[in-house]
């Protein structure tokens, strides 16, 4: 009797406790739903006014590094909470094996390399190696292409030149890269031509909206077989 009794009293322990963990977790939902709306109830006063319209994704682009913040904060709340040698570090970022890499050597100056007690001179036994991710901006050419002409020299009457490859866009500015770049931009991340515009300008390249509307516009008009009113090709 007196082994049923206490066993049922340990269940009824573990039963408020179960309790409590379930109030504790639906408690720290509750909170973080109100940090999310009121996140929300910023991001729409701040940004709502602007003559752009702000789409609920648009909104995602800004609280999602305070939604991970908040995140961390629960997650390193919770982990209080239990013993020491449960706790699981965070897996770090692997850099995939095929990128190209620069290494940058860090050595000792000469002075350092002779032995404080004896004065031999070190060998080297090693590094301690720590790996980096660096990007380069995006960087833009001129393309210059040069038709070479030819002319006899008998009868001076015979001039050929050679051909150019058929372009995307003929006599414009924009090759085909930069025309997959501006195209992705807006299409795959959904980044507007002004904005596009604004980051040529920061690299020294004027290019406004119409400019580059005019690229989109004519190379979608052209993928689609159709002739642009004002310019034939």
């Amino acid at each position: 009797m007196n082994d049923s009794a206490a066993l049922q009293k340990e269940i009824e322990t573990l039963r408020e406790q179960l309790s409590e963990k379930d109030n504790e977790i639906s408690r720290r939902d509750s909170q973080l739903a109100a940090l999310k709306e009121e996140i929300q109830r910023l991001l729409l006063q701040r940004f709502g006014r602007s003559s752009e319209k702000v789409s609920a994704d648009q909104l995602g682009l800004f609280n999602e590094a305070e939604e991970l913040a908040i995140e961390e904060v629960l997650e390193q709340t919770e982990a209080t909470t239990v013993k020491s040698h449960e706790q699981q570090s965070r897996p770090r970022i692997s850099i995939p094996t095929e990128l190209p890499r620069e290494e940058i050597i860090h050595d000792l100056p000469e002075s350092e390399k002779l032995c404080p007690k004896d004065g031999t001179a070190l060998e080297v036994i090693g590094s301690e190696d720590h790996e980096q991710l660096d990007i380069i901006p995006a960087q833009i050419k001129v393309l210059v292409h040069r038709r070479l002409k030819y002319a006899c020299p008998c009868c001076e009457q015979h001039i050929v030149t050679a051909a150019k490859p058929k372009q995307p866009i003929e006599k414009s500015i924009a090759n085909p890269g930069l025309l997959a770049y501006i195209a992705v931009q807006k299409y795959a991340d959904a980044l507007p031509l002004y904005r596009q515009s604004e980051m040529f300008k920061r690299i020294g390249i004027a290019l406004d909206r119409t400019n580059l509307a005019n690229c989109t516009g004519l190379l979608l008009l052209q993928n689609l077989h159709f002739r642009h009113p004002w310019r034939s090709w």
